[in-house]
């Protein structure tokens, strides 16, 4: 069964285009007090809304959610703990920098997430950032050296990890050795609590030769970012260096989505949306690609720069053409995130997948 998955808001969250206005989760500008405010001070903080999020996916049958890497929005790890905190079934996929610390650190801290959440974590790791960001980060490391890097972040992590429990025995660790150029072990290992626990399922992305090798050696699933040419090159090429070194590696898609009862609603909302930050007489239209796929969603502040427009029924059929194209990990985008969830939820996913999301179907399957 596909796995649909949705972004999380890092940086706010609202119905407008404008980041200025985006002020949910205590981003953008001041508050507007309604009915439904508290007015009690303290009573009502930025994660509540977050949380609402997290909990919308949920209850709207997403397999998950991702806490994306934001360096000037909320910290992932953070978000994706309280997001583990605060369900019962949702995989959560923290998304962070191999320069985050070193990866025995990382995977101690994902032991402890996994001995919470009851094997849900996951993590997405980001190995190309901009050189702003790097050098805010203090990371001296840049161009192809970032996924020798990442290499061996995921080696070493998987390395000290053991999915079989092994008891304690004071500070030994059981015979993990690594000498690489970034990352330096001896005998590494977890034991007691920290073992028998499963690592994380690791999500990368990139269409570069170095990103999709990454992927082929170290990955189990790669998301890919459409383009106007599509995807279907790349995810052939994915499985064609998975399969030479003898893995699988599932093949995800990024995609932000715009999705209404009829296509002229979905239109007429990404028009309204547009408009706010271009108003210069130029259409939203003028970025139609056809088939139900848009390229202007990055002018609304979308991380992704092409997606869905359409009815319920249209963004469906394009998603079941991804899929049966191989695709079989969707994360889905749209703002405000909690109304959209709901929406997704009610209109959108059974028709992609009948038989995991109804109950007709899943009776019909059982």
């Amino acid at each position: 069964m596909t796995e649909f998955l949705w972004r999380l808001p890092s940086r706010g969250d609202g119905r407008h285009a404008s980041p200025g206005s985006r002020n949910r989760g205590g981003f953008g500008g001041p508050q507007v007090p309604t009915v439904a405010t508290d007015p009690r001070p303290g009573n009502f903080g930025p994660f509540d809304d977050l949380a609402q999020v997290v909990l919308a996916a949920e209850l709207s049958g997403l397999d998950g959610v991702l806490a994306p890497y934001d360096p000037l929005g909320e910290e992932s790890w953070i978000v994706g703990g309280g997001a583990l905190r605060d369900t019962r079934h949702s995989r959560v996929i923290v998304e962070f920098h191999p320069s985050f610390g070193t990866p025995v650190y990382a995977a101690k801290v994902s032991a402890t997430l996994q001995r919470l959440s009851r094997g849900r974590l996951s993590w997405r790791l980001r190995v190309e950032t901009d050189a702003a960001d790097a050098r805010a980060r203090g990371d001296r490391v840049t161009g192809m050296d970032r996924f020798t890097r990442a290499a061996e972040f995921l080696t070493v992590a998987r390395g000290v990890w053991n999915e079989t429990p092994v008891a304690g025995a004071g500070f030994n660790g059981t015979g993990f050795d690594f000498d690489g150029e970034y990352f330096d072990v001896v005998d590494g290992g977890f034991r007691g609590i920290l073992s028998g626990l499963p690592f994380p399922t690791v999500y990368l992305s990139g269409d570069s030769e170095q990103a999709l090798e990454l992927s082929a050696r170290h990955g189990d699933v790669h998301l890919f970012t459409e383009t106007v040419d599509g995807i279907a090159a790349s995810v052939a090429e994915l499985r064609r260096r998975s399969k030479a070194r003898g893995r699988t590696v599932r093949a995800g898609l990024e995609l932000p989505i715009i999705a209404r009862e009829s296509e002229g609603e979905a239109w007429a909302r990404a028009e309204r949306q547009w408009q706010e930050v271009h108003s210069d007489g130029v259409g939203a239209r003028s970025l139609d690609l056809g088939g139900g796929r848009w390229a202007g969603f990055t002018e609304l502040g979308y991380e992704q720069p092409i997606g869905l427009v359409g009815s319920y029924e249209q963004v469906a059929q394009r998603l079941s053409e991804y899929v049966d194209a191989g695709v079989d990990s969707i994360v889905l985008d749209a703002r405000p995130h909690i109304e959209e969830l709901h929406r997704a939820g009610e209109h959108l996913l059974h028709l992609v997948d009948p038989a995991g999301r109804t109950l007709a179907g899943q009776e019909a399957t059982a």
